[in-house]
């Protein structure tokens, strides 16, 4: 029926999305996007391998409390 439903990301289109990306170009220039892209990966990164890490300690808290029973 809707044929263009692939190209919606959250109510955002094709033309949409184009002109953000102008824009951020524009804003920061194309040396710079890199650069940010860069450090926004390794913040997901991190993010995960923190969540990874709690998840891991609730873990080990628990057979810790298990153990002392």
């Amino acid at each position: 029926m809707y044929t263009n439903h692939l190209l919606l990301i959250g109510g955002l289109g094709l033309p949409e999305i184009l002109i953000i990306s102008l824009v951020v170009l524009l804003l920061f220039g194309g040396k710079k996007i890199p650069e940010l892209m860069n450090g926004l990966g390794k913040g997901v990164k991190s993010f995960k391998d923190g969540m990874n890490g709690t998840s891991l300690d609730s873990s080990d808290n628990k057979q810790a409390e298990q153990q002392d029973k």
